[in-house]
């Protein structure tokens, strides 16, 4: 029955995906293209288990939602803190 176990792993691990997907959809700019927005949940999903809020608070969702867009108009729109290139 390892099949039978590796199907349930893999069935596991695409739920969770979801889970995750479908939390950082509520993030979503309505302004933000397919592609945009594709990009930046993979970024907030990549950095997510760094940026769990703690028990007791402190908002490291919130930093994590906020380098995502300081990211997204970096590479999208070519902003950076010196100005335009």
């Amino acid at each position: 029955m390892v099949g039978g176990e590796a199907a349930a792993a893999v069935e596991e691990l695409v739920s969770g995906v979801r889970q995750a997907a479908d939390f950082a959809e509520q993030f979503r700019s309505y302004s933000e293209s397919e592609k945009q927005w594709k990009a930046r949940m993979e970024f907030i999903l990549r950095h997510l288990p760094d940026y769990r809020d703690p028990p007791d608070g402190g908002g490291r969702l919130d930093q994590l939602l906020s380098l995502s867009m300081v990211w997204a108009n970096h590479l999208f729109l070519g902003c950076s803190p010196l100005g335009p290139k």
